[in-house]
């Protein structure tokens, strides 16, 4: 019996070995440890955002020297007088340093060379091209530029305050911080300009004495002055790098702007108030964040987006043209469109435009009053070329009037006038130039079709907001 037990245990497992190979190991899962229990969560990664000044974005430059036009291909220098941002960072501060040359002088046409030539201007304005290919930072990069170079207003931001009524309790209260913000922002621009113009060479009182008395003569050179101001839209991007941005920085982008904001913008859509039509659609770019509380609201490179409320073309008997826009949507890069109530709070305007806002941002070209003066004058000394008095004065023999001569004859044909007015003893030459320059005096001033209000691409602007509600696209 002992000797059949081995012989059992081997049949046995021969019998169950199917039901043993069919098994297959599992193996068990580790158990999960506790955690450490002064761990710190990890931080959230942050993430970045390319510093990229896209392509048609205008730099803001002007001439630091006096040029004298000679010939195509001379050098020009100029610096940047408005800064430039990308995102929520500066990255062209002003007086960047530009180089570039003049590209192309224009001809003169037969129409303004004879106009030119009526007014004893031999030497007719001609138009002058330039390109900008080379910026310069202060750390001494240089970055090449490709840019389309246009004129742009040969003046600084002007402000019209608005005629804030007389409220009580929370409007009174709030149109107060609206008007101190707006009275920071103004004094801000007025001086981000001062710092801008100190840096361009201005010319001396003497200097701009001898260039006005030889801009008078028939024959004089052309010069573009110190501080002449141009628009370069760049054709390729520049590109700065990255910007590491924490989460808090982007927590507020696309909440209403608090109300009473002011952001600066540069305009996208021309406007003319002698070719555009009400309702048509504007669009701007603010060009600077708009930062509050340190906290970014509106990055740059956000839209806003307006139409035309009103507009008037200038017509006949010098009556000026008028144009007003409203802007009512700001669109961030995150897409989500706000609405708002804005308001035009300042425009770049030339000097010598005449151009005002009313309380609304309502824009309108005004008429110098010194027109009443100078007109006046002309008419005066036309009438006393005619007066028996002169006539005897001729006719006795004497050597007539040459001061009055020389006064009608400048009023008629500038510097020849005067000339020939004061040498010639002709009643007929003075009462001809005197009759000219009453005549050319009253039509330009009361019989003229008046100026439209000119928005030029790119212009600057300063807009007043204040968000009502918001919708996503």
């Amino acid at each position: 019996m002992k000797c059949l037990r081995p012989i059992q245990a081997v049949i046995l497992m021969f019998i169950c070995s199917p039901w043993l190979w069919a098994q297959t190991l599992s193996t068990r899962p580790a158990e999960s440890s506790p955690p450490f229990p002064n761990s710190v969560p990890l931080p959230a990664p942050a993430s970045s955002i390319p510093l990229t000044v896209s392509a048609g974005t205008p730099l803001k430059v002007a001439l630091d020297q006096e040029v004298r036009i000679r010939k195509v291909g001379q050098p020009v220098h100029g610096k940047v007088v408005e800064p430039v941002y990308s995102f929520d960072k500066l990255v062209v501060p002003a007086g960047s340093e530009v180089n570039g040359k003049v590209a192309g002088i224009d001809g003169v046409s037969k129409l303004n060379r004879t106009a030119a030539a009526m007014n004893a201007n031999f030497s007719p304005f001609r138009q002058v091209h330039v390109e900008f290919d080379e910026l310069v930072l202060a750390n001494g990069t240089h970055i090449p530029l490709q840019t389309v170079v246009s004129p742009a207003s040969q003046g600084v931001l002007q402000f019209v305050p608005a005629d804030v009524k007389q409220n009580t309790g929370a409007d009174a209260e709030s149109g107060n911080i609206a008007s101190r913000k707006i009275s920071e922002v103004r004094q801000e621009a007025r001086r981000q300009w001062d710092a801008a113009m100190t840096q361009l060479h201005a010319p001396g009182k003497m200097h701009r004495l001898q260039r006005l008395a030889v801009a008078q003569l028939p024959y004089h050179p052309q010069y573009m002055d110190s501080g002449t101001s141009f628009n370069a839209d760049l054709q390729v991007p520049l590109d700065f790098g990255t910007e590491v941005l924490q989460a808090g920085t982007l927590s507020v982008i696309g909440s209403p702007p608090p109300s009473g904001s002011v952001v600066h913008a540069l305009l996208v859509t021309p406007l003319n108030s002698a070719t555009t039509r009400k309702g048509e659609p504007v669009e701007a770019v603010i060009s600077q964040p708009l930062v509050v509380s340190d906290r970014l609201f509106l990055p740059q490179g956000s839209h806003m987006k307006g139409s035309v409320l009103q507009v008037q073309r200038a017509r006949r008997l010098n009556r000026n043209g008028q144009l007003r826009i409203v802007f009512h949507q700001v669109v961030p890069p995150d897409g989500i469109e706000q609405k708002v109530e804005a308001s035009l709070e300042g425009v770049e305007v030339a000097k010598g435009e005449h151009l005002t806002l009313d309380a609304e941002g309502g824009a309108q070209v005004t008429t110098p009053r010194t027109r009443y003066l100078t007109t006046a004058i002309a008419v005066a000394l036309a009438a006393s070329s005619m007066s028996s008095d002169h006539d005897h004065g001729l006719q006795s023999g004497s050597e007539g009037d040459p001061g009055g001569g020389a006064a009608r004859g400048a009023s008629g044909f500038g510097v020849i006038g005067t000339l020939v007015g004061a040498l010639a003893h002709s009643r007929v030459v003075s009462a001809g130039f005197g009759a000219y320059g009453a005549a050319k005096s009253v039509y330009s001033h009361f019989l003229a079709r008046g100026r439209d209000v000119v928005y030029p691409k790119d212009m600057s602007m300063v807009i007043g907001l204040g968000t009502r509600d918001s919708k996503p696209n």
